[in-house]
């Protein structure tokens, strides 16, 4: 029996229940596939602080690193959000990535058929679903960038500097061409090239790397028409690439045309196979602790950690599965429910298993 070494960051508020259920739907499909999982679990966020002072403590980076792969819950919450900006939770976010090596973020952004009708979308805009994968530079650009503060021109000023190089845009490029190709071979390069020096770099590697994938189509868009045809005509993407400031607030906005953000994981990879994997939504402080969270992403996101960091492929697709027949036969957590009667997060995570 293969067996993998998984740290847990089940985080603050909603975190540990979400993650809780991961690992249950991850003990099942591993009973099925005769794979083995080691979970250790190590602090992070508000529950670091509360116990060791600091978001991000040097025993969960070395965790980590020790780990084949990382699952992550969430992060943050009212009790901390008067700390400085080097102590709030959500710097580990931003140390943890940095400290493991990961460049690349995957979202995918998919509505689901039985779900169409939450899409807050038109239904003749919708009526073919969309599936998009959003790929987002993880490491770079303006929130790793110089910033402070100084006397400007009318008193104190604050600045953050954007800033990219040659081999951080290559490489998450190259992600992108090697992610369409395994797709619909369709890859949109969202920028600011009409603005933005950084922008017009990004476009220059793109149309350059472009001559290595000639099956792939590319386009260029900007990001504030990127914005508008999210809601627009969503079906039109497939693969978007683009920094990660941009790829912060689109890949947010592509989460609430799918119905929930309850529903949507997330991959952050390197150039090894570790990785961390995490729902893109945050901790819900209001709900947690009540058994009232939309497992989903959390669960989706082990079944991509099944895929990207082990090639488990057989058992990444039987989670996805048991998803889409749990939705099919409308199952909803309260997120989703519209007033129906609303399964637990517990009664959702049992409703995956019993479809494996």
């Amino acid at each position: 029996m293969k067996n993998y070494k998984i740290g847990l960051l089940r985080g603050d508020g909603i975190g540990p229940e979400i993650v809780d259920s991961a690992v249950r739907v991850l003990e099942a499909v591993g009973k099925k596939y005769d794979i083995g999982f080691t979970f250790t679990s190590y602090l992070i966020g508000g529950v670091a602080i509360d116990a060791c002072g600091e978001p991000l403590p040097k025993e969960t980076v070395d965790g980590c690193l020790q780990s084949d792969s990382v699952l992550l819950g969430a992060v943050g919450g009212p009790k901390w959000d008067n700390l400085a900006g080097n102590m709030r939770p959500e710097k580990a976010l931003l140390g943890i990535r940095s400290a493991m090596g990961l460049f690349t973020n995957l979202r995918p952004a998919k509505l689901y058929p039985a779900l169409k009708a939450e899409c807050p979308l038109r239904e003749d805009i919708v009526e073919n679903g969309f599936d998009i994968m959003i790929v987002r530079e993880l490491t770079g650009g303006i929130y790793f960038g110089e910033r402070g503060y100084r006397e400007g021109k009318y008193g104190e000023e604050a600045y953050d500097t954007e800033s990219y190089s040659r081999m951080e845009i290559e490489r998450i490029v190259r992600v992108a061409f090697e992610t369409a190709r395994k797709r619909r071979k369709k890859l949109t390069s969202i920028d600011k090239a009409n603005v933005l020096e950084t922008s017009r770099l990004w476009r220059k590697i793109v149309h350059e790397m472009a001559n290595e994938y000639p099956d792939v189509e590319v386009s260029d868009m900007l990001v504030d028409n990127a914005a508008m045809q999210l809601v627009r005509n969503p079906s039109q993407f497939d693969v978007i690439v683009t920094s990660n400031m941009f790829g912060d607030i689109l890949s947010d906005e592509a989460s609430q045309i799918t119905g929930s953000i309850g529903m949507l994981p997330s991959a952050s990879l390197s150039d090894n196979t570790r990785g961390l994997y995490e729902p893109i939504h945050g901790s819900a402080p209001d709900i947690a602790g009540q058994n009232k969270a939309n497992p989903i992403a959390t669960i989706l996101s082990a079944s991509m950690m099944l895929l990207y960091a082990f090639n488990e492929r057989e058992a990444s697709e039987a989670i996805v599965s048991a998803v889409d027949k749990v939705l099919n036969q409308g199952l909803r957590t309260a997120d989703l429910a519209r007033g129906k009667d609303a399964l637990t997060t517990v009664q959702m995570t049992d409703a995956i298993i019993e479809n494996l």
